[in-house]
């Protein structure tokens, strides 16, 4: 049997944090192994029981959740970020994918869909709000070119493709028959040409452009 994704849960108020920690302990497949009261919290506690995902508030003391998010993935690259919040700005999705977030969700969610993007982040697929992933479309639907796909070779379109899928680089290779180096590569001329600054919002873009 394959072991639980371990999971710390990182909120500034209590009963959001205990109430979001029940519920995924409350599945099989997730082991809550920490709670943190802010951003700093969470990094001693990510350094001390290596979780697979750290599920972040955006508004905290001390610490805030950007701040965290961005020391997380510097330090605690193998640890996945999906930050949590109540937040629907733009700004705010913008500034947590910037900083290295693997998912964005707000906190009116059904719970089943937040076990579920817990799993997806830490299988490496990127997660973010129905709502706010329509309005980011939209807004880099409007960007300033007939075609925002026509700088990329057919190779990178199938690779992008393939990032929509939330399949991580390994899969992408035994997919394309190529190797993982060569995947890293096209993904890298991916984000570069369409200026992003992570597969996240590579992957949403891809969704309205390549579905």
């Amino acid at each position: 049997m394959d072991q639980p994704t371990r999971v710390l849960v990182a909120d500034d108020h209590q009963l959001m944090r205990e109430g979001t920690a029940a519920l995924l302990a409350a599945d099989p497949r997730l082991e809550v192994v920490g709670l943190a009261r802010d951003g700093r919290e969470a990094l001693a506690l990510t350094a001390k029981r290596a979780p697979d995902v750290v599920l972040l508030d955006l508004n905290m003391p001390v610490l805030g959740g950007l701040e965290a998010c961005a020391q997380l993935r510097r330090d605690h690259p193998e640890t996945a970020v999906l930050v949590l919040t109540v937040s629907e700005e733009e700004p705010d999705l913008y500034a947590a994918l910037r900083v290295g977030a693997n998912g964005y969700l707000v906190k009116d969610m059904p719970p089943s869909e937040l076990v579920e993007a817990v799993l997806a982040v830490a299988r490496g697929e990127p997660r973010i709000a129905a709502a706010m992933a329509g309005r980011m479309l939209a807004e880099l639907g409007g960007r300033p070119t007939e075609d925002p796909l026509g700088a990329l070779s057919e190779r990178e379109r199938e690779v992008l493709t393939l990032l929509a899928e939330g399949l991580r680089n390994r899969e992408i290779a035994e997919r394309l028959v190529i190797s993982e180096a060569t995947v890293k590569t096209h993904v890298r001329h991916v984000l570069e040409k369409l200026r992003f600054r992570n597969r996240a919002e590579a992957a949403a873009f891809a969704a309205r452009h390549l579905g």
